[in-house]
C-alpha cells in the first residue's frame, strides 16, 4: 500500500469511529496483546492518527493511547 492510500485508509478509520463513538463511550481495551484480557474506561479523546501510522484514541485511567485495533466500544453501555 502506498503512503497516500495508507494515510485515506487510517484517516477513514479515524473518521469512521468518531462517527459512530463520541468522547465519553465507554470501551474494552487491551494495552497489550489482546490475550492477556481488557481493561475496562471510557474514551477521553477523538480517535486521531499517531506519527502518520497508527489510528489511536485516549482512554480514562490509563497513560498512553490505544490502537483502535485494541479498542471495542461497549454497545448498550453508558458512561
Amino acid at each position: 500500500m502506498n503512503a497516500a492510500a495508507t494515510e485515506a485508509a487510517l484517516n477513514r478509520e479515524v473518521d469512521t469511529f468518531n462517527a459512530r463513538y463520541p468522547v465519553g463511550t465507554p470501551v474494552r481495551f487491551w494495552p497489550g496483546l489482546r490475550t492477556d484480557g481488557p481493561r475496562f474506561s471510557t474514551t477521553r479523546t477523538e480517535a486521531q492518527i499517531l506519527s502518520d501510522h497508527t489510528a489511536v484514541v485516549w482512554v480514562d485511567g490509563y497513560a498512553a493511547c490505544i490502537a483502535l485495533t485494541h479498542v471495542e466500544a461497549i454497545e448498550g453501555a453508558t458512561a
